[in-house]
This record gives C-alpha cells, structure tokens and sequence, in this order.
C-alpha cells in the first residue's frame, strides 16, 4: 500500500510492506522544516496508519541527506498575525507528538540527519530512535524568543530534566549525535545512512514478528503519565503563539533570512 499526499509544498506519504512495516516520509524542500499543513497532515497520517490492521510497526523518517528536520517553518512564524493564529499553527506540532503518544503501535525514528527545534521533538516522540553520526540536534527556540515549549514535553520525557535545561539554554549551539545517544534520545547512532537503514529494517521486522497485543501494552507502560498531555500541549502552544507576536521574535526572523 503506498499513499501520498502533497501539502505546502511538502509531502507525506506512507508505505507498507509484506511483513507489516509502515514507513511514514515527511519531506519539505526547505531542509524538511515543517509548516502547519504539513504537521497536520503528518499527525493525521500516524493516526490513520496506527489504526490499520496490516500496520505492526511504524517507521518514521524524513526525506533527503544531511537534515532530518528543520522545525517550525519561518516563513510561516513570520505571516502569524494575532495569537489565534499562533496558537493553531504550534497546536500542529502537539498534533503530532499526540499522534505518536496515543497510536497503539510502536514508532521508530530514524535520524539521518541534524535535528532542530521542533524535529528534536518529532524525533523524542517515537519509542526507539536509530540516528547516523550526523544527526547533531539544537533546541534553538530561545534564541527565536519563544522557547520549547510544546516539544519540550517530549524532549524531557526522553532525556530528563536536566539534559533538557541544558539543551534549551544552550540554544545557539549544537549537540552531538553521541550525546543524545549517551541521553537516551537515540537508542544507536551509526557512521553511515546504510548501515542505520539496515539496523532500522532488521529491528522494525523484528518487532513486526512480536504480539501486537503485547506491543500496545507495552507503548502504554512507557508512556504512562502523559494522559493529560492532550490538554497540556494546547496550553504550551498558546505561550508560544503569543511570544511569536513579539519585535524580538520577528527581529530576529527578518535577520535571520537577510542572511541567508
């Protein structure tokens, strides 16, 4: 089964094969940033192919080379207007860090790439994350004047509290593949895309092999405490959408693409 859907320039699509593997590829031609359409469509394709029988297991990737995953979209950060606004677009990333939560199948990422901002919490959102020695990651919101607020959920579960504060505050430089490994981001980080696709395919048939029943038990146990993240992001993306309104948030923005 293969489907494909073309949102903002971007693209979801999701296949699956013989053995129950469902390989869900979000892909953006801006280094696979994500605008509102595109978290949208992404959430409700995990949603839908967590419901599917023929799914056993679920791989969530990116398309391209070097970057997993870019964040939030400046383009779109820029034409938010009022904080209704704000609130719906960073409302799409707790979306999709709810879609992995609530499905009843196991997610695993695979990282080929850097990480930024949002993209650490698309990634700390599956349950058993594989990475390459590229796939350095940033929580750069502070810096934008807006702070991780919505993803840092996810991120905080993954690596604790005090990795999280640190990655936040630091929010100007990069982490290290290896750190987030030694963090428990990434369960492997491996020297090239071959050999993590290889692992990632060897470990996903595996686990395609395993009860189903069991496996939905067990997404339960590691994501026990998190019932009320439904409403908890909501209010997180609300903080976010009224601090994108600010002159320090677009400042920053307008510098930030004059540069580039």
């Amino acid at each position: 089964m293969s489907i494909s859907d073309t949102t903002a320039t971007g693209t979801v699509e999701a296949t699956t094969d013989e053995q129950g593997v469902t390989t869900i590829t979000f892909f953006h031609p801006s280094h696979n940033s994500l605008p509102g359409a595109l978290l949208d469509e992404l959430a409700e394709t995990i949603t839908r192919t967590s419901q599917e029988e023929q799914t056993k297991v679920i791989v969530l990737k990116s398309g391209g080379e070097r970057t997993f995953c870019a964040g939030a979209s400046f383009d779109e950060l820029m034409a938010i207007e009022n904080k209704e606004q704000g609130l719906a677009f960073f409302s799409g990333f707790a979306k999709v860090i709810n879609a992995c939560r609530t499905s009843g199948k196991i997610i695993i990422g695979r990282v080929q790439g850097k990480a930024i901002g949002g993209g650490v919490g698309v990634a700390a959102s599956t349950d058993y994350c594989f990475a390459t020695q590229h796939a350095s990651i940033k929580l750069s919101e502070l810096a934008l004047g807006i702070g991780p607020f919505v993803v840092g959920s996810a991120v905080e579960r993954k690596i604790g509290l005090s990795a999280f504060s640190q990655l936040s505050l630091d929010a100007a430089e990069f982490r290290s593949a290896e750190w987030a490994k030694e963090k428990g981001l990434y369960a492997d980080v491996y020297e090239t895309t071959e050999a993590m696709d290889a692992a990632v395919q060897a470990f996903a048939a595996r686990l395609a092999t395993y009860s189903p029943a069991a496996l939905k038990a067990m997404k339960e146990v590691f994501w026990q405490g998190t019932e009320h993240w439904d409403k908890l992001l909501i209010e997180r993306a609300g903080i976010s959408g009224t601090l994108v309104l600010s002159d320090f948030t677009r400042n920053f923005i307008r510098s930030f693409k004059e540069k580039k």
